[in-house]
């Protein structure tokens, strides 16, 4: 959490959300792609360097390195040949001493259609947002993007109606190839491989803001105790409560750092109706109090 003593580039009120800037693409299309630099932004007063967080997903493939960009919280370490996959209201910042080199594509949710969305896995918030391609998967995504990005500055050769699809293609054809290197990480497979584990995690995602009982859980799933904690442990190495309790400490450092919500009141929206108790939970998780964590960020 060092160096998150950053106010917004409004003044020190909560930290914004940055929609995909259409004004900056090609023909208007819900894309862009380009190469990254010192330049290069979101949007036009979006300060990059500041906690902020985005409703488009992007996707950086890093040619040089070594860049620590944090996502969620998070420090990821990145260098050549890594890519990294933000996705829609994730909090992220880039870092004012890495530069960054290689290419950039951020893509607007509703540019591509549902059935491409679910093959490719665009929502999947529990794959680690940094990719290790090797040789033969880099070549793959390099020779992928490169296309899209040949196709997306051809304004030229068609209408934009033609144009738009062509490149709504070439953006599906990039996506498999990177959804397919997500889902190979062992996490993930290990995730998606026990159903007993996905639907756990599914529930969770639904219901963690009023839910955090493991028993309460099995139960509405049908499994026993023992069943659910042999299942979540070989998916992630975590127990069921620690699962739970680490999706409620991420839901409230997004509170804490997007809203000015009262600590009681982000307390209750993860499901602790006593202040203190959730001040106890989140620093006995964080080494923090939430007002401490607060402030690092303001």
């Amino acid at each position: 959490m060092a160096d998150m003593a950053d106010r917004n580039a409004q003044g020190g009120d909560e930290i914004r959300t940055y929609p995909f800037p259409v004004d900056l693409s090609v023909c208007g299309v819900g894309m862009q792609i380009g190469p990254m630099g010192s330049d290069r932004t979101w949007h036009r007063d979006a300060p990059l360097d500041r906690v902020h967080r985005i409703d488009f997903h992007v996707v950086m493939l890093f040619t040089g390195g070594p860049v620590t960009h944090m996502v969620d919280f998070a420090e990821y370490r990145t260098t050549a040949g890594d890519l990294l996959w933000i996705r829609p209201g994730q909090v992220h910042r880039f870092s004012r001493t890495s530069e960054y080199r290689g290419t950039v594509l951020t893509m607007q949710p509703g540019f591509l259609p549902r059935a491409t969305v679910e093959a490719t896995g665009l929502y999947s918030y529990d794959l680690s947002p940094l990719l290790h391609p090797d040789p033969a998967q880099l070549a793959g995504l390099r020779t992928a993007l490169a296309h899209l990005r040949s196709e997306y500055e051809d304004t030229d050769t068609l209408p934009l109606s033609l144009h738009t699809a062509v490149l709504r293609h070439t953006l599906t054809a990039f996506l498999l190839r990177l959804a397919h290197l997500a889902a190979g990480s062992a996490e993930a497979e290990r995730g998606q491989a026990d159903t007993t584990f996905t639907r756990f995690r599914d529930a969770v995602e639904k219901d963690f803001a009023t839910n955090h009982s493991v028993s309460a859980y099995a139960d509405a799933l049908g499994y026993s105790r023992r069943t659910l904690v042999r299942a979540v442990r070989a998916a992630t190495g975590e127990t069921p409560k620690g699962f739970i309790d680490k999706r409620v400490i991420l839901e409230a450092r997004r509170l804490l750092a997007h809203t000015e919500l009262p600590i009681g009141r982000v307390g209750a929206a993860v499901g602790f109706p006593d202040p203190a108790n959730f001040s106890k939970f989140f620093q006995l998780h964080t080494g923090q109090t939430p007002v401490v964590f607060r402030a690092e960020l303001r």
